[in-house]
């Protein structure tokens, strides 16, 4: 099972941009679907990117399509979101998490019981 370490948060003002990072520890890092979800203050934890396992494929939550990008380098062990024109409501805690579903199913899920490993977090937090 890998570990995962986020890096990479901060403050930020309004339009800027900052770039997440998540170091996996484990030599199966290839084997995982790979996602980041956030959550603010008083809400639920929510889905924002995914990855499939060799990163040709993608999936976005609404609220940040067109400005987050997720990507995965597996030589690495490492999953990142860059984050543009990010928006005070993008602020939150936001997580890297694995999922280790077969290559026999669809990799596309959004669902945060889905995801068996978490990493720590780490803030984000948007002025205006």
């Amino acid at each position: 099972q890998v570990q995962l370490v986020e890096s990479g948060g901060g403050l930020v003002q309004a339009g800027g941009s900052l770039r997440l990072s998540c170091a996996a520890s484990g030599r199966t890092f290839s084997s995982y679907v790979m996602g980041w979800f956030r959550q603010a203050p008083g809400k639920e934890r929510e889905f924002v990117a995914a990855i499939s396992w060799g990163g040709s494929s993608t999936d976005y939550a609404d609220s940040v399509k067109g400005r987050f990008t997720i990507s995965r380098v597996n030589a690495k062990n490492t999953v990142y979101l860059q984050m543009n024109s990010l928006k005070p409501e993008d602020t939150a805690v936001y997580y890297c998490a694995a999922a280790d579903r077969p290559k026999t199913t669809p990799w596309r899920t959004k669902a945060p019981n889905e995801f068996g490993v978490w990493g720590q977090g780490t803030q984000v937090t948007v002025s205006s």
